[in-house]
């Protein structure tokens, strides 16, 4: 029924559906009727694409697909999000976030256990230990450390390494707290 219609519609010059009546349909009006071709001597592709069977191409999306490649064609996130990154100027964001999100994989399980890296801004990593007595090894440890990183991500990443305790309940609430006590003398580790 389909190629009966087709048929039909040719005979009456009409063409494809959404073409103007007769424009190209080979009436000899505009378009050489062996080739296609238009009055300028341009293919216009409609008798190539009908005797041939192919589908007309789908026009290409503006922003999505480089030259030379189909917007269809899948790309891998990875390379995706590189350029998302080289384009926003993150490198040093994200670089700064992979050493916070890599830390037991840099510096080993056995210190990542012990401590964790809190912020790391300007090239100063800021550490946490768990107990004042791994605070004291951190600090003892913290060139070695430095320089494992400096090896893993570049000399100037990480600059310079903080360490801080563990944090301490505050005694400064409720009626008896006095200023300028010395506190409960505990060192919470």
């Amino acid at each position: 029924m389909l190629a009966r219609a087709k048929r039909d519609a040719r005979a009456r010059g009409q063409g494809r559906p959404g073409t103007s009546s007769g424009r190209g349909a080979g009436n000899g009006v505009g378009a050489d009727a062996e080739t296609g071709a238009g009055a300028g001597g341009h293919d216009t592709g409609r008798r190539g694409r009908e005797s041939s069977g192919d589908p007309p191409p789908r026009p290409r999306l503006p922003g999505i697909a480089a030259p030379g490649r189909d917007w269809r064609t899948p790309m891998v996130v990875g390379s995706s999000i590189a350029r998302l990154v080289a384009e926003r100027g993150w490198q040093s964001r994200a670089t700064d976030a992979s050493v916070l999100a890599r830390w037991d994989v840099l510096v080993g399980p056995d210190i990542a256990a012990h401590c964790s890296p809190v912020s790391l801004r300007d090239g100063e990593l800021e550490l946490v230990a768990e107990s004042t007595a791994w605070a004291t090894q951190l600090r003892m440890l913290s060139r070695q450390i430095l320089g494992i990183l400096r090896k893993e991500l570049g000399p100037h990443v990480v600059r310079r390494i903080t360490v801080r305790g563990p944090a301490a309940p505050s005694w400064n609430h409720g009626g008896m707290s006095t200023s300028g006590g010395r506190g409960p003398r505990d060192t919470y580790g």
